[in-house]
């Protein structure tokens, strides 16, 4: 009998959202996209799996390897000190892990210098003449958003800047709800870091409702750029860098470790601010 060759089978993928709201996300589209760039001509298939919850997630690896249905996994999303990776290496699954190095433990890993990239953001806001930065940041559940959080604590101190931090999840829904909570505190920001497109957009709506212009009264800067922050109304700023791209890094770090079997690291380019028209400068006499 012929050995299966690893073409035969997929690298899976398990997401955990609804799957409306999957085919709201623009970073996993892309991400997708990227992947089956290199895949396809590769001959090698993408699985994904959309789940509801993470016990499903667990049972869907669970069932993958007892029936030998993948060649692999893509780990999103994690948290630090992860369960998944535990159970990935109890498995031996090959895997990559698309986060920080620390949250990757024996495996490969895609990742973007989130801390670098908010101190980065948080100075350039600075020089724009803003005082007073608020951020909306996803579930604290994830190492991104720590990491995130913990880079933005330290820029604004080092400044000498108020930061004002809201925790919020991945949506419309939860950016406009936290941009309500920040903009009810006795000193409000002047612009407002968004950890998704999404959640900029409910931004928006919520200072919409509240009557403020955008950017007369408030600015919004959001984290991953998109068709949703070039087409919204005002265009909105982006920390930007290319989703396809590490989508692409990925998938050949992927093929890479199952030729090899050695773990690398692999950084994605630097995200990088581009301005549009909901940041504007503050000039001393504007700033709160």
């Amino acid at each position: 009998m012929d050995t299966p060759d690893h073409t035969e089978r997929p690298i899976g993928l398990v997401l955990v959202r609804a799957t409306q709201r999957l085919g709201a996300e623009p970073f996993y589209q892309e991400l997708i996209a990227g992947v089956e760039n290199v895949f396809g001509p590769a001959d090698v298939a993408l699985l994904l799996q959309v789940v509801a919850s993470a016990e499903e997630e667990l049972s869907t690896y669970r069932r993958w390897a007892a029936a030998g249905q993948v060649d692999g996994v893509l780990l999103v999303d994690l948290s630090r000190n992860d369960v998944r990776v535990d159970l990935m290496i109890e498995l031996g699954i090959p895997t990559v892990v698309v986060g920080a190095p620390e949250t990757a433990g024996p495996f490969p890993d895609v990742w973007t210098n989130d801390a670098a990239a908010v101190h980065i953001a948080v100075a350039e806001i600075v020089e724009l003449g803003h005082r007073v930065i608020g951020r909306v940041g996803g579930p604290q559940s994830l190492a991104h958003s720590q990491i995130r959080s913990e880079a933005f604590i330290e820029a604004t101190a080092s400044l000498d800047v108020v930061g004002i931090e809201v925790e919020a999840g991945y949506s419309e829904e939860g950016g406009s709800s936290a941009t309500r909570e920040i903009l009810d505190r006795p000193n409000p920001p002047t612009v407002i870091i968004y950890d998704d497109d999404l959640m900029a957009l409910g931004g928006l709506m919520a200072a919409e409702d509240a009557g403020l212009s955008v950017p007369g009264d408030l600015s919004m800067v959001a984290w991953d750029d998109s068709a949703l922050c070039q087409l919204s109304t005002p265009k909105l700023a982006a920390l930007s860098h290319d989703v396809q791209a590490i989508g692409e890094l990925t998938a050949q770090a992927m093929l890479t470790f199952r030729s090899d079997g050695i773990a690398r690291r692999y950084e994605a380019p630097m995200v990088n601010l581009v301005s549009r028209e909901s940041l504007r400068h503050l000039n001393a006499a504007s700033a709160r």
